[in-house]
């Protein structure tokens, strides 16, 4: 048995988890909104932000500036680490969400953080259309992980 009480593949197996085998059939929304979040994320932003920042910029419509881009391309490449640690740090709790009910507020948090710099992104004026557009995702990022973790897992 694992740390999940699930039965181990046998030795010599080749074992492959899918979500359909992480997603814990007490809790299955919490699970499910922890695999297709980290998904999507792994996918859209992290990856791309730590390997191609700068087609990455331009997907999303942002103007490139002119000239030495290489403090743009190091914090690119940082936000893109740092969002793959926490995909990677998520993708563990998904068998298991009730036992890890921080993650839905550091989810819920981080949500939250990015819809204000977002919404100060528009006032201001100083991002593409793409980027406004993402504010109606990272709020409901933000009250889908607090939800989870207090109308669902409490």
């Amino acid at each position: 048995m694992d740390t999940w009480g699930r039965a181990r593949p046998a030795r010599g197996r080749l074992a492959v988890a899918t979500f359909a085998t992480m997603i814990n059939p007490n809790y299955p929304l919490a699970s499910w909104f922890l695999a297709l979040s980290t998904s999507l994320f792994l996918v859209v932003y992290a990856l791309p932000l730590l390997f191609v920042p700068l087609r990455w910029a331009r997907w999303f419509g942002w103007e490139l500036p002119t000239g030495n881009n290489h403090l743009t391309v190091y914090f690119a490449r940082c936000l893109g680490g740092l969002a793959l640690a926490v995909i990677i740090a998520v993708v563990q709790f998904i068998p298991d969400p009730k036992s890890h009910l921080v993650i839905f507020e550091l989810i819920g948090l981080i949500g939250g953080v990015m819809t204000a710099i977002h919404v100060w992104g528009a006032v201001m004026k100083q991002q593409p259309w793409s980027e406004t557009a993402e504010i109606p995702l990272y709020g409901a990022v933000c009250v889908a992980a607090l939800w989870l973790r207090y109308a669902t897992l409490s």
